[in-house]
């Protein structure tokens, strides 16, 4: 059996300004590291795996602080094309952000990814990190990722009917799942999981944010 934390980064300058911050490499804020550095830790954890974007290599040196970190490209948080680094408020009367709110923040941001092509990404990433962490007979790992990349990952594996944007989390939450490595072979589904940290409200639901 492999248990996983799925961590969420601390708060940046974006998470506090509202911004749709996906690509953008923002480092964590004075605010977030404090957060994580208050927040709960996972000494015990010897392999983690965390996109290359600073906020979430940052989270991962202060909560798996024993942890070898292996960096995993595609697990970077969504491009939200030309909504990137803007908020909502700055797109009240842009009618290509409205017109992907009325969609529910799933279709194609122009000129970024859509929900379904970065959640294709982010769960083949997820799989080869599962793969390796296996293939190094690791019993306990940590990924230190994003919003949109948890939503992602609890959509494909956790066997729920829920939509995506119901597994959203704040900042430094997520999730503790276990893969049994026979049944994960075999079908691509989490034997369990559970919440840790607070679970936030879904992005379609409050239009703004995210530095994801």
């Amino acid at each position: 059996m492999l248990s996983i934390v799925l961590l969420r980064h601390g708060k940046t300058k974006g998470n506090l300004a509202g911004r749709y911050n996906g690509r953008t490499d923002d480092p964590l804020c004075a605010e977030g590291i404090a957060e994580a550095e208050t927040a709960r830790h996972f000494p015990e954890i010897k392999l983690a795996y965390a996109s290359p974007l600073q906020r979430t290599q940052q989270t991962s040196r202060i909560c798996f602080p024993n942890a070898e970190i292996v960096t995993v490209p595609d697990l970077r948080e969504m491009d939200f094309g030309d909504f990137e680094g803007r908020s909502a408020a700055e797109m009240e009367q842009d009618k290509d952000y409205n017109a992907w709110l009325e969609g529910g923040c799933i279709d194609a941001c122009p000129n970024g990814e859509s929900v379904p092509g970065f959640a294709k990404r982010a769960s083949a990433a997820f799989a080869g990190a599962v793969a390796d962490a296996i293939a190094r007979g690791e019993s306990r790992v940590g990924f230190a990722v994003h919003g949109g990349i948890i939503m992602a990952l609890m959509t494909a594996f956790s066997g729920s009917d829920a939509l995506y944007h119901t597994w959203y989390v704040l900042n430094c939450g997520g999730y503790e799942v276990t893969i049994d490595e026979k049944t994960w072979a075999d079908k691509k589904q989490f034997s369990s999981y559970a919440l840790f940290g607070e679970q936030g409200q879904s992005k379609t639901i409050v239009g703004r944010e995210l530095d994801a």
